[in-house]
């Protein structure tokens, strides 16, 4: 059965986790620390769920598989990161709410987010709790799947994206090849896709169907709030054949045609 009490002591150690966080960000005057932590919010939870529920190899397989993912996000962005200073978007969040930004960003930024990851999270909860008794079976391996050609998917394109911003000869030019030929944000769509894979995974389970609200909303979030589309705007600004670059490639779902064309 599907533990509410488990639920809910899982959401309180995941906004314990942010408030730390969020005591550091303010010490060291840097809220882009949470972009950092996000991904370990999912190791927490899952994590979490699997240690205070029976033993099965689905839980253990996804607690896996999310700390596989957690843990190369958070070293990615923590590498990129560092010695860059605050994120823009949270140097205009201070900028608009002055002296009051350290009270603000923590419920406009590390509170919001512990919520965001608790939704986004739904379907391993239902995996963690009630997979004990059963075996795995083709639909899980079909998420399994489906994980894996997202996690690849991102990975990839962030390493692409690294190695293209480290050859000086690219600067203030447009990375267009490789999986940014066949979808403007490849990280973003891939990071999307694990977690419908992990949804997947979950429909073994009753009542699993319930958990959708969990992609849909880290889907909404990356392609209408927190990526494409505050990305974008910044981009256009930045890199006048940005425009060029948005008639030809699609912002978010890949055009897989342009391998058959390339």
């Amino acid at each position: 059965m599907l533990s509410i009490h488990l639920a809910w002591s899982g959401f309180l150690i995941l906004c314990a986790f942010m408030f730390i966080m969020w005591m550091i960000s303010v010490r060291i005057k840097d809220a882009s620390i949470v972009d950092r932590v996000w991904g370990l919010t999912f190791l927490i939870q899952m994590g979490y769920y699997t240690y205070a529920s029976p033993f099965s190899w689905r839980a253990s397989i996804v607690l896996a598989l999310v700390a596989i993912w957690s843990l190369r996000l958070s070293w990615h962005i923590q590498s990129r990161n560092q010695n860059h200073g605050e994120d823009f978007r949270y140097q205009a969040l201070r900028k608009r709410t002055g002296p009051n930004f350290w009270i603000i960003s923590l419920f406009s930024v590390f509170l919001l987010q512990a919520g965001l990851s608790f939704v986004v999270a739904l379907p391993m909860l239902w995996i963690a709790t009630m997979s004990p008794g059963t075996s795995l079976g083709v639909i899980d391996y079909l998420g399994i799947s489906i994980w894996l050609c997202g996690f690849l998917f991102e990975s990839v394109s962030d390493l692409q994206l690294r190695r293209f911003k480290s050859d000086p000869s690219n600067k203030g030019k447009l990375l267009t090849t490789g999986l940014w030929s066949l979808t403007r944000h490849p990280n973003y769509f891939g990071d999307a896709l694990l977690w419908w894979g992990i949804f997947v995974i979950s429909l073994s389970l009753p009542y699993a169907f319930l958990g959708i609200i969990g992609p849909i909303a880290m889907t909404f979030f990356l392609t209408r709030v927190t990526g494409v589309t505050l990305l974008e705007k910044d981009l256009i600004k930045k890199k006048p054949d940005y425009k060029e670059y948005i008639l030809s490639t699609p912002a978010f779902i890949p055009k897989i045609s342009k391998l058959w064309k390339s």
